[in-house]
């Protein structure tokens, strides 16, 4: 009769203990040895070996080993060494966690995978991409595990703690959304989660006197021509810095924007001073494909080398911080504005697909707002005198 009914085997058995050994290897005690008891050891573990000297089983580091031995010897009859049940507990969570890691991976692909077949511009994927990764690595699961309300915590957290602007918020909710939607295709999860209210932020703006200084502290020719194009065209740092030659039209007085945002094509202008800086700056540089090349061959140069560029500027000239490239944009827009064009001319020569976009510049131009006059100079105020004339 079996007393021991989770034994497959007919008794007398060895008692099992697991132990760890040299490095990759962990090491099987028996109480006793038996024909029947070896037998049985190696059909769990083919690859184990015999060390004579220390009496004892030399096998790989894994721990389905113990599940084998378990199914052979029965779980009674197998012990772990203390050591070994911790060893082997870190090495099983070490296992998960770098499975879980493949999958994220993985998922991240196909992640990056969809956004490339509906070609999303790099910048838009490299911003998604962080967005999703950050979301998964903070919640730790995969997306089939994680409900709505996670997903609403986790936008709560980032807004009470992290203290994030909308649009930063707005553009974590759309990447999650993508994955859901269009990945996962999971629609129905997310239809109510809630955007952020906008904040209306009126764009920083330099006085004409202040871009012409900007424009004529450049070091070199250039970054002169390269800063004069983005002021006298409106473009973008990222647009000026993909011309190629042939984008520019000195006949039509036009420059060709490819792929600005929104991947869309745009004319804008191509003025009489910029054709004569480029003209000029064609002749010493001799550009080939980019009208502005980097250091590496056949490469464009990069944004963030403009960036530079007018972060010296800035502080040579002593301007605020809130003066970026983006600010020469915003300056072409709002002058062109006081100087009575259409809002409807700008926007086309912006690239907005909004006009709601472009009227943000009627907040910040002085076109309407200089002929009205306070109700203060109606007044006579008598001006105070300060302490340093009163003592006098």
């Amino acid at each position: 009769m079996n007393d021991y009914p989770d034994c497959p085997v007919v008794l007398p058995l060895p008692r099992i203990t697991l132990c760890p050994g040299e490095p990759g290897h962990w090491q099987i005690y028996m109480e006793y040895y038996h024909h029947k008891a070896i037998i049985l050891l190696k059909k769990a573990i083919p690859s184990c070996q015999w060390n004579r000297e220390g009496k004892y089983w030399n096998v790989p580091d894994d721990p389905s080993i113990v599940t084998a031995l378990a199914k052979q010897f029965g779980k009674n009859w197998v012990s772990l060494d203390p050591k070994m049940r911790r060893f082997i507990a870190e090495k099983i969570s070490k296992a998960e966690a770098q499975k879980k890691l493949q999958r994220r991976a993985e998922l991240l692909t196909r992640f990056t995978q969809e956004l490339h077949l509906r070609h999303y511009s790099p910048r838009t994927c490299k911003a998604y991409r962080g967005a999703v990764r950050r979301f998964l690595e903070r919640l730790n699961k995969m997306p089939s595990q994680i409900t709505v309300e996670e997903i609403r915590t986790y936008l709560l957290r980032m807004v009470e703690k992290e203290e994030i602007s909308a649009s930063y918020q707005n553009q974590a909710i759309s990447a999650i959304k993508f994955l859901f939607e269009q990945v996962l295709k999971h629609p129905e999860s997310l239809e109510d989660l809630p955007r952020p209210r906008r904040k209306l932020r009126l764009p920083a703006v330099m006085s004409r006197k202040a871009t012409q200084d900007v424009l004529n502290t450049v070091g070199n020719l250039k970054h002169q021509t390269l800063l004069v194009l983005m002021y006298s065209a409106g473009l973008r740092v990222g647009e000026v810095v993909r011309l190629q030659v042939h984008d520019l039209d000195e006949e039509r007085g036009l420059i060709r924007v490819r792929s600005g945002k929104g991947n869309k094509d745009r004319y804008t202008l191509y003025s009489v001073l910029a054709q004569q800086l480029v003209q000029t700056y064609r002749q010493e540089y001799k550009p080939q494909k980019w009208l502005f090349p980097g250091p590496q061959p056949g490469r464009h140069l990069t944004e963030r080398s403009v960036q530079q560029i007018v972060a010296r500027i800035r502080k040579k000239i002593g301007l605020g911080p809130q003066v970026t490239t983006h600010t020469l944009r915003h300056s072409f827009a709002t002058h062109l504005l006081e100087n009575g064009t259409d809002l409807r001319y700008i926007q086309e020569l912006l690239g907005h697909s909004s006009p709601k976009t472009t009227q943000i510049y009627t907040h910040v131009s002085r076109r309407e707002l200089g002929r009205i006059q306070s109700p203060v100079d109606r007044l006579e105020v008598r001006k105070k005198s300060s302490p340093s004339q009163l003592g006098k």
